[in-house]
């Protein structure tokens, strides 16, 4: 009966070890039920988490008992954030308490990833109008401005190249702008690896180059299906992002530790996204995270980090992660952030090639 709930469910024995773990449960823990068999609570999760406090109150009275928003981290264990827990005895076993485990994280991911894509879309169509009515009366401004340049007294010269500049600022924006224009992407299969590593030596040879990189990679990954140079400029964006949170751009200089980005790929069998308007799910197993050690994202901007214009940088556009949620919408996938002070990841969930997947 337990195997067959859609929950991940975990049975412990009166000394707190893992008597019995669902499909559900080995999928959400990462570890299979003959592994988990030899391990007590304590080597999952920390000593003092509230889920120990929680056993402790079920044995206690006989009842069921909930929590709600928990964390879940250890040592073996992939943080999860949002997560509800049940926890009750069973009459028939004296001792035993029976875990329920409810990640409404997903729930919330979805809610974000709509909010995401509505908000790309807008960008769409604001940069479908800077294109038309900006670039061809800003091509005539730059054009006067240089030959005005050649011409006017050399006291009037440096308005002219001041007006140059400014064209020239205008224009590198709404280029920028043009990148959130709605167009089918070309896909592949693709070694995710690969792009990371290409993304890892560009940072280190320019704006990272003074950053410790920690690569803890998933060998046994399949490709990704999506288009690579999409994916490098998402990938170099959040890296540099993650770089200049860990150098103190855009924050306060508290004295963190070393600089430090991490670099992870895992799969997970879980994740699944709901189409909107339909009963279809988009199997998204490849994750790919973006750690930073920096002094993390502040409390008053993280519900809006997706909107365009955004920005905490002194010299930022504000675009970047506007345009890292449309490119990662486009490939059909998810992308979150999770932060705390002296840490923040940025999650990536992608689709992987499967047999129905259109390559040419």
């Amino acid at each position: 009966m337990m195997e067959s709930l859609p929950v991940p469910v975990v049975l412990l024995d009166p000394r707190d070890r893992i008597q019995y773990a669902n499909s559900g449960a080995e999928s959400f823990l990462g570890l299979s039920l003959s592994q988990l068999r030899s391990l007590g609570l304590a080597e999952i999760l920390p000593p003092d988490h509230p889920v120990f406090m929680l056993i402790a109150q079920v044995r206690r009275h006989g009842l069921t008992v909930v929590e709600h928003e928990l964390v879940l981290e250890g040592p073996r264990l992939l943080r999860r954030t949002g997560i509800t827990v049940h926890g009750t005895l069973l009459p028939e076993q004296p001792g035993a308490v029976m875990l329920t485990l409810h990640d409404a994280s997903a729930a919330r991911a979805l809610d974000r990833q709509l909010t995401f894509r509505n908000a790309a879309r807008s960008v769409s169509g604001m940069a479908a109008i800077l294109a038309h009515e900006v670039k061809n009366p800003l091509s005539g401004i730059r054009g006067a401005a240089q030959l005005l340049e050649a011409t006017v007294a050399e006291e009037d010269r440096e308005l002219a190249v001041l007006i140059r500049d400014e064209a020239d600022r205008i224009r590198d924006l709404v280029e920028r702008m043009e990148m959130f224009n709605e167009k089918p992407i070309e896909r592949r299969p693709i070694n995710i690896h690969r792009v990371l590593e290409h993304v890892r030596m560009l940072a280190q040879s320019g704006f990272a180059a003074h950053i410790r990189f920690v690569e803890n990679y998933d060998p046994s990954l399949p490709p990704v299906y999506g288009n690579r140079d999409q994916l490098v400029q998402v990938l170099l964006n959040l890296v540099k992002n993650a770089a200049e949170a860990v150098s103190g751009e855009g924050g306060d200089e508290t004295g963190w530790a070393a600089p430090e980005i991490t670099l992870c790929t895992a799969y997970r069998h879980s994740v699944r996204l709901a189409v909107p308007g339909s009963e279809q799910r988009v199997h998204l197993p490849l994750m790919v995270m973006v750690r930073d050690n920096g002094p993390g994202v502040p409390d008053s901007i993280r519900p809006h980090l997706f909107e365009p214009f955004l920005t905490t940088k002194t010299s930022g556009s504000g675009l970047g992660l506007a345009l890292a949620a449309k490119i990662v919408g486009d490939h059909g996938g998810s992308i979150q952030i999770e932060s705390r002070p002296g840490r923040t990841d940025v999650l990536l969930h992608l689709p992987v090639l499967t047999d129905d997947s259109d390559t040419p």
